[in-house]
C-alpha cells in the first residue's frame, strides 16, 4: 500500500519508538517488531523499537521528548502530553483495570489486612498496576502499605507466588498473558475502575502527515481478520482513535500527581 504523498515527502529513515516495559525487552521485541514490519510494508514508515531497561528510564526518556513515538500508560500520557505535548492517537476499546492480587491461598479478604504491609509493584509510576492503586489504597481505603518496586508486572506476580510480597499490583491483560501456572496460584482482592487505556502517542514534531499515514495504516490492520492477531500481541485488539481531552485529560482530576515519583534525570 503507497504511503500518501505529504507523508513520503516529510518521512526519514526511521522515527523511534519507545515502549513502556511492562514486561522484559525480549517479550517486547516479539510482540512488536512483526507489526512494526508490516507497518512498514504497508505505509512505507519505519518505527524503529528502543527499550528502555526500566520503566523509570523509559518516563525520563519520554519526558526529555527522546521519543518520536510511545507506548505508554494514561498517566504517563497525561505526564508527557505536559512535558512535551504527546499526541495520543489511537488506543484499545476496552477500558484497563488495575489489579491487586494475592496467593489464592492467602487468608487475607481484605485489604485492610495489608496495613503497614509490604506490597510490590512494577514501578512507582505504572499507572492501574501502581499509580493509582496507591493512590486508592491510601485515599479511599485509608490504607498505609510499603510500597516494593519490582521493574516489571511480571516480577510483581511472580514475588506473589513466591510468598516474598503479601500482595502485587498489576493490570488485567499483563496477568492474563501470564503462563497458566502463574495464574492459578493468584487471586484479585481488589481492582481499580476502568480508564482509557494505553495510548500510541506522537511527539508534536512528527508531521501530521506521518502520523496520519501510521494511524490509518494501524486502523486498516486492525480492521482485517488476517492482521488483527498483529494488534493484539501489543495488547491493542479492538484499536480506535484515541483523544487527549477525552480519554486522559480527565485523569488530571484524581490529583494523582501527588503519589508520582519523577525520574531522576540519568538514572
Amino acid at each position: 500500500m503507497a504511503m500518501p504523498s505529504g507523508a513520503r515527502s516529510q518521512t526519514r529513515a526511521a522515527w523511534s519508538l519507545a515502549v513502556v516495559p511492562q514486561f522484559s525487552s525480549l517479550d517486547i521485541h516479539r510482540d512488536w517488531v512483526p507489526l512494526l514490519e508490516r507497518l512498514e510494508h504497508d505505509s512505507g514508515i519505519r518505527l524503529e523499537l528502543k527499550s528502555a531497561a526500566t520503566i523509570p528510564k523509559f518516563e525520563a526518556e519520554v519526558l526529555a521528548g527522546q521519543a518520536d513515538f510511545a507506548y505508554l500508560n494514561p498517566y504517563h500520557q497525561v505526564m508527557a502530553h505536559r512535558a512535551q505535548g504527546y499526541l495520543p492517537m489511537v488506543r484499545d476499546s476496552q477500558p484497563l483495570s488495575g489489579i491487586l492480587v494475592v496467593r489464592k491461598d492467602d487468608p487475607i479478604r481484605s485489604v485492610q489486612e495489608l496495613q503497614g504491609r509490604e506490597v510490590g509493584f512494577p514501578a512507582p509510576n505504572a499507572f492501574g498496576a501502581s499509580l493509582w492503586m496507591r493512590a486508592l489504597l491510601a485515599e479511599r481505603e485509608k490504607v498505609q502499605i510499603r510500597p516494593l518496586y519490582l521493574q516489571t508486572h511480571s516480577n510483581v506476580y511472580r514475588q506473589v507466588v513466591r510468598g516474598k510480597t503479601v500482595a502485587g499490583g498489576g493490570i488485567a491483560h499483563t496477568l492474563e498473558q501470564e503462563r497458566d501456572e502463574v495464574r492459578a496460584e493468584l487471586r484479585v482482592l481488589m481492582e481499580t475502575p476502568g480508564a482509557a487505556p494505553h495510548p500510541l502517542s506522537a511527539h508534536p514534531r512528527v508531521p501530521a502527515e506521518v502520523r496520519q499515514a501510521v494511524t490509518q495504516t494501524l486502523l486498516r490492520l486492525a480492521a482485517s481478520p488476517a492482521t488483527q492477531p498483529l494488534l493484539k500481541a501489543v495488547h491493542l485488539p479492538a484499536l480506535m482513535l484515541a483523544d487527549q481531552a477525552r480519554d486522559y485529560a480527565p485523569l488530571e482530576r484524581f490529583r494523582l500527581e501527588r503519589y508520582v515519583v519523577l525520574p531522576t534525570p540519568g538514572a
